[in-house]
């Protein structure tokens, strides 16, 4: 299996959606809905894909 880099797209919204999760966990967001473990185990997998699909 080759990797490949994630494009600029996929990169940024895993990093947004990081984001997100820290600063729910420090309180800052408290809207979202979700779990910051949830949310950061989300953007993990999309750098994820964005890394094992060429192009995506």
């Amino acid at each position: 299996m080759k990797l490949s880099a994630p494009t600029t797209v996929l990169f940024v919204i895993s990093v947004v959606i990081a984001l997100l999760a820290l600063l729910a966990v420090l309180g800052i967001v408290v809207v979202v809905p979700i779990k910051s473990f949830w949310l950061m185990a989300i953007a993990y997998a999309v750098l994820a894909i964005g890394c094992l699909f060429k192009g995506a």
